[in-house]
């Protein structure tokens, strides 16, 4: 059993999503180990981004800040491979196609497998393109996670057919935010996926609080929130390890 399957092997998965950098890498380093000590069964880091469409203002303002304070793919790796030295809980890097080409593709991912990153998921990199990055995660032994939306329809079938590790399943239409009203739309998604592979399911986009994280638990394998946790670390900059890990706590809370 690898350590994404792990995640999704005692119940249902709880991912935060924070962005490396945000307000330093060392506040990061600290906020990983935190989390996976609440009991996060992975943890999504953002790799900052000037111009990141899938997100919005508070995502946005998050890169800005990471990137301001000097955050760099490098030092995000670095940062990674002290992580290891302690913890052995999966991490998924999100990020952009532009970053990833950038740095040199192969590179990359082949320090992807040296850091002991688990997975990588990319937002703005369409289906018909996978391509251009899937052969190099095979290569490195790296997650390439697919994403399915409420627009995917009839793409679902051959997106799951290739999928590994999970799908993330986007829960509404847009960019990333807190939403006070979720689609239902992610349930008849994760009914489709499971009638052509048994692979794990997780839920982001728009979730915020404990009462919208049970219910997306309840139709799903697993829950992804990431503007509510960044919005907490915005608010309380250096100090925001313990309110992001008393929140987060209240969300495991109501999942388990």
């Amino acid at each position: 059993m690898n350590r994404i399957e792990r995640a999704f092997s005692n119940g249902k998965a709880f991912i935060p999503f924070i962005t490396a950098g945000d307000p330093s890498i060392e506040v990061t380093e600290r906020l990983v180990h935190e989390l996976a000590n609440a009991g996060a069964d992975l943890i999504e880091l953002g790799i900052p981004f000037s111009d990141p469409m899938a997100e919005g203002p508070v995502i946005q303002a998050a890169d800005n800040r990471a990137l301001s304070a000097g955050a760099t793919t490098d030092k995000i790796f670095d940062m990674v491979k002290r992580i290891r030295r302690t913890l052995d809980i999966p991490i998924a890097f999100m990020t952009y196609f532009n970053p990833v080409f950038s740095y040199g593709t192969e590179r990359f991912l082949y320090n992807c497998k040296e850091a002991g990153v688990d997975a990588i998921i990319v937002p703005d990199l369409p289906y018909e393109e996978r391509d251009e990055l899937k052969p190099y995660c095979e290569r490195s032994g790296i997650s390439y996670i697919s994403m399915i939306a409420p627009t995917s329809k009839e793409r679902i079938d051959r997106i799951v057919t290739e999928a590994e590790g999970f799908i993330y399943c986007v829960s509404s239409l847009g960019v990333t935010g807190v939403r006070s009203h979720l689609e239902l739309d992610a349930e008849s998604m994760i009914k489709r996926v499971k009638e052509f592979k048994d692979i794990p399911c997780a839920i982001g986009f728009g979730i915020a609080t404990p009462e919208q994280a049970k219910a997306m638990a309840e139709i799903s394998d697993g829950v992804i929130i990431g503007s509510a946790i960044v919005r907490i670390i915005g608010q309380y900059g250096k100090d925001c390890v313990k309110p992001v890990t008393e929140y987060v706590r209240q969300i495991i809370d109501a999942i388990k």
